[in-house]
């Protein structure tokens, strides 16, 4: 006879225990909805202004709504079953019910402003968040207004606060649409009184002014003067306001704003006295949001360590934070906006640098700190940065001469790494970023002889393609990108400083030469600002540079810039930056 396992007692004895969890409550959602949809077991109607009805179960409702909640447990309505939801959307209504029994909502240009007023009101956060997100991807010059006044009917915080940006950011179109007209004196009070405000000048802030208050004078003329104490007029041209503002009829019907017009005129009118000027009253400084040029180092010993920047709206430069490390014919660029990178050069003693040292220009007290240095000592380098990784190329150093080698520095790793090399080994060469492309233009090579070729990087490839050679032989060429165009600028042809300038379009594949400079210039910097190319120092035949010149290619002409630095630079790194909040000498 066959033998019966026998089950161990305790398998019989012990109590036992298994737990099923559903893991899908869809099938709950969809019998909810069909009941609602059959108006089975609905015990309440929501009707609204149009008289429009929606069925609905009570329970459901209050177990996903605060507000029905509430209503439900706590009020008259709770022994009602018809409700009426003022001023409330039936379309809106209906996808938030829709949603309560689904769980599932599509927000549209057409229903996002009526959901948001329905789901703040039901305290349906998850819907609000939807919209407000939705609202966000959609901001543009003709809506940002309209979306900003959203959010701050329905305290949608994150949306207030990036609609609000979006307006600064964009402020020269914005004032232009109708949108703008709807604003209260006290919006606009908000947003002109803004540091962050940016605007390509601030004449574009008194033009606003005169244009809202213009859309019904009758009524608005007696904000003028509460508006006009924020515009910064005399950061405007002198000319400017003699033949614009003072000549502005709404202007002149205004006490108050004469006395505006004359603190301008002075300010104008006493330029050793603007410093002082500009601390105490806050229409004579500039607005944070506001570029200015930094320009670094110089290979004389007493500068190689200073630094200065220019404000062109008060055609000034002003000495920034001192470096720590004496730096010549260094390399310099900007990473994430606001880092600034000295990289490389040379010391007191003529010694090449492997060293790098960042500025970081969000701090509270902007100092020069020691960075991650590179694997190669180089001087007379190229560097560039393309989607926030630091290209350092070629150059010079002692052990091993002239350098084809380049490397590339990862911010957020803190690592440098070798790329692949240049064909041409190329140090006092000029470098320039366009279309994510690195090109490294002319310079010395085997020979010792001014260069006309020209190579680009492509970091995707990790390759170095031959470009088209240029007009003319340069050595310690300037090379900036404006408007998608690359520029090579003055430097040395072997024989003589050059005035000439030649540009470069990746369509046409040629370089052509354009306007020259009113000097000649060998290593001078190069930076594009405000549609114009600036050129920084440098030398000529007979002396270092503290002249400055732009380029305005709508134009074709070069004019002399009033302001000079404070010194005379050679081979001196420039960049365009942010106007730092708190930018002293460290």
């Amino acid at each position: 006879m066959q033998s019966i396992k026998q089950i161990p007692e305790s398998s019989i004895c012990d109590p036992a225990k298994y737990e099923y969890k559903k893991s899908s409550y869809s099938e709950v959602y969809e019998v909810l909805q069909s009941l609602r949809n059959g108006e089975v077991f609905c015990d309440i109607k929501l009707e609204t202004d149009d008289k429009k009805i929606i069925f609905a179960h009570k329970v459901v409702l209050a177990s996903a709504s605060p507000y029905f909640h509430a209503m439900f447990t706590n009020f008259a309505e709770r022994n009602h079953d018809l409700v009426v939801m003022k001023k409330l959307d039936f379309t809106a209504l209906q996808l938030l019910v829709d949603f309560i029994y689904s769980g599932k909502i599509s927000v549209t240009e057409e229903s996002a402003q009526a959901l948001l007023q329905a789901a703040n009101l039901l305290q349906l956060e998850e819907v609000k968040e939807a919209c407000c997100h939705f609202l966000q991807t959609q901001l543009c010059t003709t809506n940002c207004i309209g979306i900003y006044a959203i959010a701050d009917l329905h305290s949608c915080t994150k949306l207030l606060a990036s609609s609000e940006l979006y307006i600064q950011q964009h402020f020269s179109e914005v004032f232009g649409d109708d949108e703008f007209l709807s604003l209260s004196s006290e919006q606009v009070v908000k947003f002109i009184s803004s540091d962050k405000l940016i605007v390509p000048s601030e004449e574009k802030v008194f033009e606003c002014v005169i244009r809202w208050v213009s859309h019904e004078s009758g009524l608005r003329k007696c904000s003028l003067s509460q508006l006009m104490e924020h515009v910064r007029l005399p950061l405007t041209s002198k000319n400017y306001i003699l033949k614009t503002v003072v000549e502005e009829p709404l202007i002149k019907n205004c006490l108050k704003c004469k006395d505006y017009i004359n603190e301008a005129l002075n300010f104008h009118n006493n330029i050793l006295k603007s410093e002082e000027l500009i601390s105490q009253n806050i229409r004579k400084k500039p607005r944070y949001g506001d570029k200015v040029i930094l320009a670094v180092g110089g290979i004389e010993t007493e500068l190689s360590k200073r630094t200065e920047w220019y404000d062109p709206k008060t055609d000034r430069w002003h000495y920034g934070p001192e470096m720590i490390t004496s730096r010549g014919r260094a390399g310099l660029a900007v990473v994430k906006d606001n880092l600034v990178f000295a990289v490389g050069g040379f010391d007191d003693d003529v010694e090449s640098l492997r060293s790098v040292d960042v500025l970081d220009l969000s701090s509270e007290s902007p100092c020069w700190k020691p960075s991650v240095g590179m694997l190669v000592e180089r001087d007379i380098l190229g560097v560039g940065v393309i989607n926030n990784y630091l290209y350092a190329v070629g150059g010079h150093n002692d052990s091993d001469g002239t350098l084809d080698t380049a490397e590339v520095f990862d911010y957020d790793t803190q690592e440098w790494s070798f790329i692949t090399s240049m064909s041409t080994i190329r140090y006092d060469f000029g470098v320039g970023v366009l279309n994510n492309l690195l090109y490294a233009v002319g310079g010395l090579g085997q020979s010792s002889q001014a260069l006309d070729t020209v190579e680009c990087y492509d970091p995707n490839l990790d390759t170095w393609t031959p470009a088209s050679i240029m007009c003319v032989h340069r050595r310690g060429a300037g090379v900036g990108v404006l408007d998608g165009v690359l520029y090579a600028v003055g430097g040395h042809d072997g024989f003589n400083y050059l005035r000439s300038v030649e540009t470069y379009t990746p369509n046409t594949g040629v370089w052509t030469s354009i306007g020259e400079m009113s000097l000649p210039r060998r290593h001078a910097g190069v930076v594009a600002l405000d549609g114009l190319l600036y050129v920084v120092g440098g030398d000529d035949e007979t002396s270092n540079l503290d002249a400055v010149e732009c380029y305005n290619p709508k134009t074709n002409t070069w004019t002399m810039v009033t302001a000079s630095m404070n010194d005379k630079r050679i081979s001196v790194g420039v960049v365009v930056i942010n106007r730092p909040q708190h930018f002293k000498t460290c």
